[in-house]
């Protein structure tokens, strides 16, 4: 077995049904292992797609394990030479898994990514650079990120993320969404971290995998990413992106980006990153209040925001002792 496909479900069976029937338009498929791992989803999820698509191998958690615990589960189970962790709202297209294992499977690369593209074609993030203690993660903070962000662009701070990538660009990690990394590299580097409930998880294995060798995205090779849609739904959020702070979503977008800081770079920068997102707090609400005045509107206008803000950070700073430790912890505040 050449490569094992693993895609994680909770509640989106209808997600993956779209994602399958673009994969099964091309025979390559035929010769991959496809593994579900449901997250006790309490559905019919697993009724519909195995009538439809009866190769799938179904495993049940039993209980809503996130992406770490769930994608560990389908590794253990998984025969092939290589792991595809696949999201639920991807589209295949030009039979880009079988092209892309083609070129992996001959490179010295340990991880390789696609060049992911929205609905509309454009091109997606795909995979990034690691910025020294994670300090990106400051820049969606209201104001206080944007002020960070001027001192990057007049200090001439490269930019992390890769935009639209090259025929073959080397990255440090790699989107989740489309993540392909080699069996043998992944008994060296471990599985990935089971604290992680969502988000983040994919950042911190690929800083283990990275001491292995080259990690790639193949700018050459595409895919769809419907950014955000499961999340948003099961999480009841407006929001798909990556910047949201303010509801439970932005929570544990926060908790896991605070949680992979700690545990790739250390206390000093983990408190370095709390600190700032608390001094943000009153930032935002000073520089909204005096933005809204000034505009005649009301002064209090994104109060919300900045109560949801702050709620989020109290709980960072409750879970303050734990993250130091670093003892195995789910954290799960979804």
């Amino acid at each position: 077995m050449k490569l094992s496909i693993i895609i994680v479900n909770y509640k989106s069976s209808h997600f993956i049904k779209d994602c399958l029937q673009s994969a099964v338009a091309f025979e390559s498929y035929k010769s991959f292992e496809w593994i579900i791992v449901d997250n006790d989803s309490k559905d019919q999820s697993k009724e519909l797609l195995l009538n439809e698509f009866p190769f799938l191998l179904w495993h049940d958690m039993g209980y809503n394990a996130g992406f770490a615990r769930a994608n560990n589960a389908g590794i253990k189970l998984a025969k092939g030479e290589s792991i595809l962790l696949l999201n639920p709202d991807t589209i295949i297209l030009k039979d880009a898994i079988n092209v892309c294992l083609q070129d992996f499977t001959n490179s010295n690369n340990v991880a390789c990514g696609v060049q992911m593209l929205n609905k509309d074609l454009t091109t997606q993030i795909s995979g990034s650079h690691f910025m020294k203690g994670g300090i990106n993660h400051l820049l969606p903070l209201p104001y206080w990120g944007n002020f960070l962000k001027q001192i990057s662009f007049l200090a001439k701070v490269k930019k992390p993320s890769i935009e639209s990538a090259s025929s073959e660009e080397i990255v440090d990690w790699i989107s989740g969404a489309f993540l392909m990394v080699k069996s043998d590299v992944i008994q060296k580097s471990g599985l990935m971290d089971e604290d992680f409930f969502l988000y983040g998880e994919e950042v911190e294995w690929c800083s283990r995998l990275g001491k292995f060798g080259t990690l790639c995205i193949y700018g050459n090779i595409n895919i769809i990413h419907i950014i955000g849609e499961v999340i948003s739904i099961n999480a009841n959020s407006n929001d798909k992106s990556y910047n949201n702070l303010f509801d439970r979503k932005g929570l544990q977008l926060m908790m896991s980006n605070h949680i992979r800081i700690r545990k790739q770079y250390g206390i000093g920068w983990f408190l370095f990153q709390l600190l700032n997102y608390s001094f943000a707090i009153p930032v935002f609400f000073i520089g909204s209040f005096f933005k809204h005045l000034i505009n005649l509107n009301n002064p209090f206008k994104e109060l919300d925001k900045i109560l949801g803000l702050t709620r989020n950070v109290l709980v960072i700073w409750s879970n303050l002792f734990l993250i130091i430790q670093n003892k195995p912890h789910f954290y799960k505040v979804l």
